[in-house]
């Protein structure tokens, strides 16, 4: 990736639908290092969500391994996720392209268990979901900038903001293996 020694935990992270599992499967195919989709580690059968204490006993066992590419959200555990990265990627796409994605998805894959989804949770257009990912540039982007900015002296910051840029940064790091 630009500049640094090799990178061996990247964190991939950005609003729903900006293509973030996408975008880590393909990294994770150009550098050889195993995919962590926090969506398959987070929801249980039925998309039960954690209670915060069981999703903090759940994540210091993914962030242990000793390399990964990691993509998601979780907000209230960026801070532990950063501390153990050496780069992230932040997909900061346009909410009507981030929309369109997760609309995209839920019509593509309605009914269906995604790969990077936890078993016995299918796929589904969700009306809160939506409103959180059109929500998610005013609400959540905000306290993600200002968490960056605090780690960019110590992890590498890639922020991408369309489709074509992530698309350029893939290329970049083939070409560069």
């Amino acid at each position: 990736m630009t500049g640094r020694a090799a990178r061996r935990r990247v964190l991939v992270i950005g609003p729903p639908g900006a293509g973030k599992s996408h975008f880590a499967r393909q990294l994770g195919e150009r550098l050889g290092l195993p995919v962590i989709h926090l969506d398959a580690h987070y929801w249980s059968p039925g998309w039960v969500e954690p209670t915060p204490a069981e999703w903090a006993a759940r994540l210091p066992a993914l962030l242990a391994r000793p390399a990964w590419i990691m993509d998601g959200n979780y907000s209230r555990t960026l801070p532990q996720r950063l501390a153990a990265c050496d780069t992230v990627v932040f997909l900061d796409l346009p909410r009507w392209q981030c929309l369109w994605g997760v609309l995209r998805r839920a019509w593509l894959e309605r009914g269906r268990v995604r790969a990077d989804m936890a078993a016995g949770c299918p796929e589904k257009l969700d009306p809160a979901f939506l409103g959180f990912t059109w929500g998610y540039r005013r609400r959540s982007r905000p306290g993600v900038m200002r968490l960056l900015a605090q780690w960019e002296d110590r992890v590498a910051v890639h922020r991408l903001v369309s489709r074509g840029e992530a698309s350029a940064f893939l290329d970049g790091v083939s070409a560069r293996r």
